[in-house]
């Protein structure tokens, strides 16, 4: 399971940011803009409200299986959010794997 969780924080880091980077290039740090593209239909709307739902949950979820299983550091995984769920995600089920058992 471990090469697995690595194999998806690599795609979950390389995937969004292929397509954020050549934004950001085009754009620049342009936070109207963005915001206006992803409101710009229902669907976009949809995708959107779907991963911020997704980020709640993924946090509520780290911060509880953190402190079940006594891992000092569980909240770190949630720093892959700046890239996105998928990264950060499959950063914790990573650092799941490697936790020392007490």
């Amino acid at each position: 399971m471990k090469t697995l969780y690595l194999l998806l924080c690599i795609l979950g880091t390389l995937l969004p940011l292929s397509q954020f980077v050549p934004w950001l290039a085009d754009n620049g740090p342009n936070v109207p803009l963005l915001v206006q593209q992803i409101a710009a239909d229902r669907l976009s709307a949809f995708a959107w409200l779907d991963v911020l739902v997704s980020a709640g949950a993924l946090a509520a979820f780290v911060v509880c299986e953190s402190r079940r299983l006594k891992m000092r550091y569980g909240w770190m995984s949630l720093l892959g959010l700046c890239v996105g769920v998928s990264l950060a995600l499959s950063l914790f089920l990573l650092m799941r794997e490697y936790r020392k058992p007490n």
